[in-house]
């Protein structure tokens, strides 16, 4: 006799889904990062996800520039720098300007696992050089060394204490030269030079000719010390009026500005000494004039 056999179908086991993904779980001892779900399932592009889940992974002081970042992935520039943005935005990536040993700007970038964690650490500044004690016992007194003379540095020049003709003739030489561009403290320590000029009775565009012309086509140095060179030499000479003594010039003062006036024939404003018709109406009255006595 054959034996019995049923055609139900198994029972599924309980628990187990019969749709969607079905996870295998592996327990990881090393090698693994730890990625919080409200980063993982964020709504949005994948780009970012998995920027962000890349730089979670890395350890401390890998570059994570844009450049860097386009090495790993086939993204371009633009999709990673989008996701850069994102992550900025939602709180994830902080992007810090810092100044670092000998004045040097660097970029520091924070990622945080949670959005409004704590606070990024401030990076320590360098720990300046401890003083020998012995040559501090042996060093002479800030007084005594002040005296020296020779070995003091000269105190800085201020920029309020300039004269301002003297710092507009300066900050203006870029007008005429792109190259001469001064920094405050350049301009400081070259206004004192251009005010004995004025004072001289040299002009304001006599200097700048003077300090501009004949420059070399490739400016080798900083342009603060070929001025320096050309200020230090002997003002220009300035040629005095026939019959009077040769004396300080004074600055030249702006031009007069003419009130404005009413024309008689049209009632057009325009600037005028004395009044009466404007240029238009003086022409037109010209030309009836001449048609009239031809």
């Amino acid at each position: 006799m054959a034996e019995p056999q049923s055609n139900a179908p198994t029972r599924a086991d309980a628990g187990v889904p019969t749709s969607g993904v079905i996870h295998v779980r592996t327990r990881l001892t090393a090698d693994f990062t730890v990625i919080a779900n409200a980063l993982a399932q964020r709504r949005g592009s994948a780009v970012t996800i998995g920027v962000a889940a890349y730089i979670s992974s890395l350890p401390d002081g890998t570059p994570v520039s844009i450049t860097a970042l386009c090495e790993h992935f086939t993204e371009g520039e633009i999709l990673i720098s989008r996701a850069l943005r994102e992550l900025e935005a939602a709180g994830y990536l902080e992007r810090r300007r810092v100044r670092g040993p000998g004045g040097v700007i660097r970029t520091r970038t924070y990622f945080y696992d949670v959005p409004g964690g704590p606070p990024a650490p401030t990076p320590p500044r360098p720990r300046k050089p401890r003083p020998n004690l012995a040559q501090e016992a042996d060093a002479p007194e800030p007084e005594a060394a002040a005296d020296t003379g020779p070995t003091a540095s000269p105190p800085t020049p201020s920029l309020a204490d300039a004269d301002e003709r003297a710092v507009a003739i300066l900050a203006s030489l870029r007008i005429a030269d792109p190259r001469l561009i001064l920094s405050r403290r350049d301009v400081a320590a070259l206004a004192p030079a251009v005010t004995e000029w004025l004072a001289a009775g040299v002009g304001p565009a006599q200097i700048t000719r003077a300090l501009t012309t004949g420059l070399p086509d490739r400016l080798l140095t900083r342009p603060a010390r070929i001025l320096a060179f050309r200020l230090g030499e002997a003002p220009l000479p300035v040629p005095a009026p026939a019959g009077r003594q040769a004396g300080p010039a004074a600055p030249p003062g702006p031009p007069p500005v003419l009130p404005w006036r009413t024309c008689h024939g049209c009632d057009r404003a325009f600037r005028s000494a004395t009044g009466g018709r404007c240029r238009d109406c003086r022409a037109a009255a010209s030309g009836e004039a001449l048609r009239a006595a031809c």
